[in-house]
């Protein structure tokens, strides 16, 4: 019975409608159209604004995000000369960039004008957003902590025996650690995305306002 009265024929809107007992004198008709909520359509339009534009980011700053990352990377590239020299992929991924790594290694001084450059230009300029800020200084702190692993090679030194064997182990760690850093950094500025660096990214959060 219960099933019956779903399916049963609704009655007609047309004629009058009864309020609390009374006859409304407005007829119905059930053809009238009433105009669309002109706050609604303003509402959704701004929604749409906000989700396209406001959490962008644009392609100049994503380039010189990314850009920003081969700086560690050219700077500690003699870590990686134990890896390079033996196994070749690595030399294939790296060959395009030998260009580019002569010509930063070209002038002892390169690296430390280009710290400046970045930090001084970049990383403090207002003008820039805070996306290249952030991942031009998170750069400069992973070069600045190349200084350990150099410290270290400097003061032992060893020229065979364990002593190598442990030097060759932390070169390549710290190779390693740059080149997963570069191609992290690199691919996720490309696509607009933070990369957050372990070590790194909350020394950079400090010092980006």
């Amino acid at each position: 019975m219960a099933i019956s009265q779903l399916f049963a024929p609704l009655p007609s809107l047309t004629g009058t409608l009864t309020l609390t007992g009374r006859r409304s004198l407005l007829p119905l008709n059930p053809n009238t159209q009433f105009p669309k909520s002109r706050l609604s359509r303003d509402r959704a339009a701004t929604l749409v604004l906000q989700s396209k534009g406001d959490d962008s980011v644009d392609a100049s700053d994503r380039i010189i995000s990314a850009v920003c990352y081969f700086y560690p990377f050219f700077d500690g590239i003699q870590y990686g000369k134990f890896i390079i020299t033996q196994y070749q992929p690595f030399q294939i991924l790296i060959q395009p960039l030998f260009p580019a790594i002569r010509a930063f290694k070209s002038f002892p001084f390169n690296g430390f004008l280009v710290f400046i450059t970045l930090y001084f230009v970049v990383v403090r300029n207002p003008n820039f957003s805070r996306y290249v800020r952030f991942n031009t200084m998170q750069a400069i702190v992973l070069d600045v902590l190349l200084i350990f692993p150099d410290l270290l090679e400097r003061s032992f030194n060893p020229k065979d025996g364990f002593g190598l064997d442990v030097v060759m182990s932390l070169d390549s760690t710290v190779f390693l650690f740059l080149l997963v850093s570069l191609i992290y950094g690199f691919s996720a500025c490309l696509f607009g995305l933070t990369p957050r660096l372990p070590l790194v990214a909350e020394a950079a959060d400090r010092q980006v306002l």
